[in-house]
């Protein structure tokens, strides 16, 4: 048992507290030490029963979303202003000794110049906020350099995203790599089998983004299919906005042309405990990610792949931003070239070729989640990373 010499006062900061698909922000928190004392500061609180917090300090009814954060790149010097005092009233009444923002757009709206401001400013980037709104909107690269001149540390997921915000003008003395972990002590391992006599069930969940590939899967599946009896089961939903109804057409053109329309079952949005459930039922984990048009990409990688290779289910998914840390293509699962339908077909055919090597790549994987992205080890990594703050 680690002992912990100093505790600390940490006030975390997102819009809402807290999104159903953003249990990965939870786990970052829930599974710090003991000694560290947790606070929420957000605009809006959502789904409470399902991530609890005990000290929330909620500021409207409304809040600056991701997307409408998107749509509005040029907010107005008065809502910041007001944010920042806001802020700094609940750091200062409270004695924060961190305040943590997650999303590094959200991170420049919490920077704090004023000489009363006691605390030290900790930013995790997480990916679209890397590659795509400097992209999209540029005026996002002079307020990075100004959120880099005043952060005390930056978190990235991984090494390409690390060295994305280092392109973008961080010192790279203030860039620190801290995987994110999930609760992997209370994921069942159970390594898949398959006989090639029986149905090879493939299973996909994400939002219907582009950044996430899905139409290119598909494609592959649908040349997987003339070999091998498929059932597809894809988790996920479009949201409101245009690019992801626009996706979710593809998805369906992709679907139909690839002759797989009696073979794939939409469940929609589904809460965590779902996924896992029918992460049991199936053979394959398939997550083909790529880097959209307008920038939008995982920066880092989808936690859902470190749930499923604990679980010990195989992997095929791409070589896109910082998936390569999290699964070692040829040693943890497999990877393709990313929008290569080919590569990923190779990738499927592996599997149904090499059914003999799924026990040896499912324990590398099931090694590799406990060691660098157990949620418990990584509380106590981000406490270090506090502490020496």
């Amino acid at each position: 048992m680690m002992t912990h010499s100093n505790n600390l006062r940490v006030l975390h900061t997102n819009p809402y507290w807290l999104r159903f698909n953003e249990n990965w922000i939870f786990n970052q928190i829930d599974n710090l030490p003991d000694v560290v004392t947790n606070h929420v500061f957000c605009q809006r609180t959502t789904n409470l029963d399902l991530f609890p917090a005990e000290h929330i300090y909620s500021l409207s009814k409304t809040a600056y979303g991701f997307h409408k954060f998107l749509r509005k790149a040029q907010l107005k010097s008065w809502q910041v202003a007001l944010h920042r005092k806001r802020l700094l009233k609940v750091a200062l009444e409270n004695n924060m000794e961190i305040v943590h923002s997650h999303f590094g757009h959200f991170g420049w709206n919490d920077m704090l110049l004023s000489p009363a401001k006691k605390h030290k400013h900790v930013v995790t980037f997480y990916g679209a906020d890397v590659t795509m709104l400097p992209q999209t909107h540029p005026v996002w690269r002079q307020r990075y350099k100004e959120l880099f001149r005043e952060v005390d540390r930056v978190l990235c997921e991984g090494s390409f995203m690390a060295d994305r915000v280092k392109d973008l003008g961080c010192d790279p003395e203030k860039v620190t790599v801290h995987h994110l972990g999930v609760n992997v002590d209370a994921i069942e391992f159970r390594p898949r089998q398959w006989n090639k006599k029986d149905k090879l069930n493939i299973l996909m969940a994400s939002s219907f983004r582009e950044k996430k590939g899905i139409p290119y899967a598909i494609k592959a599946l649908g040349m997987l299919a003339g070999d091998v009896d498929l059932q597809i089961t894809i988790i996920g939903e479009a949201s409101a906005s245009p690019g992801s109804q626009k996706e979710k057409e593809k998805i369906s053109a992709a679907v139909e042309e690839a002759g797989l329309t009696d073979k794939v079952n939409f469940l929609g949005n589904r809460p965590y405990a779902t996924l896992m459930k029918e992460a049991y039922k199936n053979h394959l984990f398939v997550s083909t990610s790529v880097t959209a048009a307008d920038g939008d990409s995982e920066g880092g990688a989808p936690v859902s792949l470190i749930d499923m290779a604990a679980t010990g289910m195989p992997i095929v998914s791409s070589f896109h931003c910082d998936i390569p840390e999290v699964i070692l293509h040829g040693e943890t699962g497999r990877l393709a070239t990313e929008r290569n339908i080919n590569d990923i077909y190779d990738q499927l055919c592996w599997y149904v070729d090499h059914t003999e090597e799924w026990r040896s790549v499912a324990n590398k994987a099931r090694r590799r989640m406990e060691t660098e992205y157990n949620a418990n080890i990584q509380g106590e990594r981000l406490y270090r990373i506090y502490n020496k703050l």
